[in-house]
């Protein structure tokens, strides 16, 4: 029987079936020899030991089309990021962090900033005009008015999708409008430092409907980006391509050179001051990380 893992817990692997039967599994001592680890979004075989308890072993890991390290799951067809678009204000920052591990990872992004009920016409404006630019996909939602769920909804057809941001943004809101039976703890939001509890502990996908699946992933507050070298940085920032032919030096960073196509596009307002600040500070960033 061919299933999906929606979760795995201390050894245990849970896998949800076509008819909609969750069997709880055990990896097979092989995958241990072959230091094989299930992961959540896998498509995997299972051998059913009991139809009456639903237990069975997985006997076998289908090929991955792709693999996230962090958070460490299989199978993904895009992310959603979630920033609110007012309380808290969205750290633009992190938000690119997100897309640049998103992206590098190869992984389509949308962008949704939910919370719209509570920001202004400036504030949604200037979030729409910094990530549209950038070629991503935007979508304003509202979990309080039911704003932009639908438009959330059909994002989700058919595809696996995982859910990341930070903590106090609303995901485990969102999931509840789309999947009430997930019934995941929302946490409460603390009056003092508008941020958020972290309230969920462990990657879970949950089965939406056919082959719709959502994950939602722990908060974040700080991320920091690995395993790079600054050079590579700058082609993450998707916007930036467009220009790069007009630098004048191949391999330019956008940084210190003379007669650079990223640099003047700035100027010229055709990229977002906000991107390209944050761009200057991941570069100073990774130009800092010790070398091990």
């Amino acid at each position: 029987m061919i299933g999906k893992i929606i979760k795995g817990i201390a050894g245990f692997y849970y896998v949800h079936t076509p008819h909609n039967v969750v069997y709880e599994c055990k990896a097979k001592g092989a995958f241990r020899n072959k230091k094989v680890k299930p992961l959540v979004g896998d498509d995997v075989e299972i051998d059913v030991l009991s139809e009456e308890m639903a237990t069975g072993n997985i006997a076998k890991v289908l090929e991955r089309h792709n693999q996230l390290i962090r958070p460490a799951v299989a199978n993904v067809d895009q992310a959603v990021i979630i920033f609110a678009a007012a309380k808290p204000e969205p750290n633009f920052n992190l938000l690119d962090r997100f897309l640049v591990m998103m992206v590098r990872q190869e992984i389509p992004c949308v962008i949704c900033f939910n919370k719209q009920d509570v920001a202004n016409d400036e504030q949604l404006r200037l979030l729409e005009e910094t990530y549209v630019r950038c070629g991503y996909k935007v979508v304003f939602t509202s979990t309080i008015t039911g704003q932009g769920m639908e438009e959330f909804k059909e994002l989700l057809n058919n595809k696996t999708t995982v859910l990341a941001g930070p903590s106090g943004v609303g995901k485990s809101s969102i999931i509840n409008v789309i999947k009430p039976e997930a019934n995941m703890e929302t946490g409460e939001i603390s009056q003092k430092i508008e941020r958020g509890r972290h309230t969920t502990r462990h990657s879970e996908l949950f089965h939406v409907a056919g082959s719709t699946y959502i994950m939602d992933t722990p908060g974040f507050t700080s991320l920091y980006i690995e395993g790079m070298e600054k050079e590579e940085l700058k082609d993450y920032f998707l916007e930036f391509e467009e220009y790069e032919p007009y630098c004048r030096f191949n391999g330019c960073v956008h940084m210190d050179e003379p007669a650079c196509g990223v640099k003047d596009a700035l100027a010229e307002g055709k990229i977002s001051k906000i991107r390209y600040e944050n761009y200057k500070f991941l570069y100073e960033e990774l130009k800092q990380q010790k070398k091990y």
